[in-house]
Formats: C-alpha cells, sequence, structure tokens
C-alpha cells in the first residue's frame, strides 16, 4: 500500500527523477514556459517556486547562489537569469510563481498535457 506516498515517481529510479525534474527547470526558466504532462508539471511547480523563493535573496547571499547552481547542476546562464531576471519580479509576492494550464490529451497515449509558465 502507497500510504503517505505522495511523490509521483515516472516509472524512474530516485537519481532519475532529480535529473527529469531538474531538466525541466532548467526548461523552464530558459524558456518562461513549456509543455509537459499535467503529472510532471504538477510535480515541478514546488521544485521550481522553492528556487525561487530561494534565488530572491541570492543576489545578497553567496550561499543561496551557490546552492542554486548546484542544484540546477552548474548551469551558469539559467542560474543567472534565474537570480537576476526571474526572481526580482517576484520581489514582492508571496509564493504563487507559477501557473498550470490544461491542455488537450496528447493523441498518441492520450495523457494528459498541460503548460506551466511563470505568472506576470
Amino acid at each position: 500500500m502507497r500510504h503517505h506516498n505522495k511523490n509521483r515517481k515516472f516509472g524512474r529510479d530516485t537519481d532519475g527523477r532529480r535529473a527529469l525534474l531538474r531538466s525541466l527547470a532548467i526548461s523552464l526558466v530558459r524558456y518562461g514556459r513549456i509543455k509537459t504532462t499535467e503529472a510532471k508539471a504538477k510535480e515541478l511547480r514546488p521544485f521550481i517556486e522553492k528556487l525561487i523563493t530561494k534565488a530572491r535573496v541570492a543576489k545578497e547571499s553567496i550561499p543561496a547562489r551557490r546552492s542554486i547552481i548546484s542544484t540546477l547542476m552548474n548551469r551558469n546562464p539559467e542560474a543567472k537569469k534565474l537570480i537576476e531576471e526571474i526572481a526580482p519580479k517576484y520581489k514582492d509576492r508571496n509564493g504563487g510563481y507559477t501557473r498550470i494550464l490544461k491542455l488537450p490529451q496528447r493523441g498518441g497515449d492520450a495523457a494528459k498535457m498541460a503548460l506551466i509558465e511563470f505568472v506576470d
């Protein structure tokens, strides 16, 4: 039984799930919005929102900056964009930095699709 196991496994082991979330987060920071499955978008939301919350103080805090860079696997352009462009937009906002819009099902396997983007 799966009592109290709320995280989605996506048919991957722990390292695979972590790599998937990092890749989705990097794509979201790079492009501003991405189209993915609804389940992946719902798992990505808390991951990216915690990064943005950390990035809000990263201008003054070197440990926060290093933590973001290590989370994004040393992807400096994306980390820099997150800290210098995206996070300042949400300086006065207490959470809710992303929105998930549901899309029609995918044709091949009828998976529920969603669009995740940053709130303006």
